[in-house]
């Protein structure tokens, strides 16, 4: 093999994955591929242009870097395993290649979910309701995974540790972190009791309003955060007509504000306002 256009390899972390090294540049590079860590060990080398290679991507960030060396020494090889499985259904089911993080972010993720099972630990998430309902998809595909780490390690995946999944999922075929779906649900959940509480209402979780009204929070969320904007026409009108609901739809913007750091678009309030006048007909004014 010509050295010149070889890499050494740092670390066989799984079948599909290894952690290689330019010996030029002293680059650190992840490559992926199916069956790429077959027959290689440390120590050894691997032809840049190795057919077996389908993905390849850097890790520019040192404390990214030190961080996945970190994982790497005390992750289970089986959860190296089974996370590549995992990561293999997600891109068949949506049919897209999912983001580098991923393969970083889950075994790190699910290696902390056994632990705790295996310790009989509680897993609360607050959140599994709306996640369920936000993102449907998501969760079939998190039950579809939970269903796989119960096969491989001989344990029970609860509830609402599939929630927890749920996240990881949507953020491996988008450009959301863990933690911005976190925040963002946290944010929707505090809008909604602040809307209940404004005008002394339950909604119930179960009915189809509350399902309709997290939902067009969530994308609200998600447009203002990303910065985009998409016209209201009747903003003006809806200002003048519908008072009560304008001055609520202002005090909900100012707190996406304060915690997305980004401004409101007045077109986005008005949609707000159509949503909490169709619920008000619902439930009282």
């Amino acid at each position: 093999m010509n050295q010149d256009n070889s890499l050494k390899i740092e670390r066989v972390i799984g079948n599909n994955v290894v952690l290689t090294k330019d010996q030029h540049s002293g680059e650190e590079l992840v490559l992926l591929g199916k069956g790429i860590g077959f027959a290689l060990k440390d120590g050894g080398s691997i032809d840049v242009k190795d057919p077996r290679i389908e993905k390849r991507f850097r890790l520019d960030d040192r404390n990214q870097l030190r961080q996945y060396q970190s994982l790497l020494e005390e992750i289970e090889p089986e959860i190296i395993n089974i996370s590549e499985k995992i990561i293999t259904l997600m891109e068949s089911e949506f049919k897209k290649e999912v983001q580098n993080k991923v393969y970083l972010a889950l075994p790190s993720h699910i290696q902390f979910a056994i632990y705790r099972i295996r310790n009989d630990m509680d897993i609360v998430n607050p959140f599994l309701y709306e996640t369920k309902m936000c993102y449907p998809k998501e969760y079939e595909i998190a039950e579809k995974a939970a269903e796989m780490i119960n096969l491989a390690f001989g344990i029970q995946i609860p509830e609402d540790e599939i929630g927890f999944l749920t996240f990881h999922v949507y953020s491996a075929v988008t450009n959301v972190s863990v933690g911005q779906l976190v925040k963002f649900t946290n944010l929707t959940n505090e809008m909604i009791e602040i809307i209940e509480q404004r005008k002394s209402i339950q909604i119930p979780k179960e009915g189809a309003n509350y399902v309709r009204l997290i939902t067009h929070l969530r994308f609200s969320i998600e447009r203002i955060n990303q910065k985009t904007v998409v016209k209201n026409p009747f903003v003006d009108e809806m200002k003048k007509n519908f008072q009560a609901e304008y001055k609520l739809a202002l005090e909900l913007s100012s707190i996406m504000k304060e915690h997305l750091q980004s401004e409101v678009p007045e077109d986005e309030i008005g949609f707000l306002v159509m949503h909490l006048y169709r619920l008000f007909q619902v439930y009282g004014n």
